[in-house]
């Protein structure tokens, strides 16, 4: 059984769906919500469309995953980034934090975290960042199977240090 076939339940689970009218050029993605840009996406990645997420890439050659998912006016001021991160994961079992580490993103405070979980009885690995910035959230998701998400871990951590909002 394929971990991957489970990826759409899990976005479903922790990612709000995009508004209308939502494009993305590659780098910049604007919807009626949110407009924000993000670093270089590699070549063995490819878009895939997920219903629950802003954005979602396939890395065919690390069997990863990569989705963003963000959302205003909801819980962007008062909850603190350790608990939107348990959040994203209130489905799974087995849930292991193995590290979060605070950092800098556009100018804010985020948490990064890797951790692993099973979802029906699959284990997977995960590494997290979660922002929220002017009264909006954002999450950014890299999952493969355990252990595997360190093998592409840095160009999704290009790809979310070039996160920057921009105006609508």
């Amino acid at each position: 059984m394929s971990w991957a076939r489970w990826f759409p339940l899990f976005a479903g689970a922790c990612l709000l769906s995009a508004c209308g009218g939502a494009s993305f050029d590659g780098r910049v993605f604007r919807n009626d919500e949110l407009a924000f840009r993000v670093g270089p996406i590699p070549p063995s990645w490819r878009r895939i469309e997920l219903e629950q997420a802003l954005l979602a890439f396939r890395d065919d050659a690390a069997h990863a995953t990569v989705a963003v998912g963000g959302r205003c006016g909801k819980d962007g001021d008062d909850v603190p980034l350790e608990a939107l991160t348990q959040h994203l994961f209130l489905q799974f079992t087995e849930r292991q934090l193995e590290a979060a580490t605070p950092f800098v993103l556009d100018g804010r405070g985020a948490l990064r975290s890797s951790l692993r979980a099973s979802l029906d009885g699959v284990p997977l690995g995960f590494i997290v960042v979660v922002l929220k910035k002017d009264g909006c959230v954002y999450d950014f998701l890299y999952m493969a199977r355990p252990g595997g998400e360190r093998v592409g871990s840095q160009d999704f951590e290009r790809f979310v240090a070039g996160f920057a909002t921009l105006e609508r």
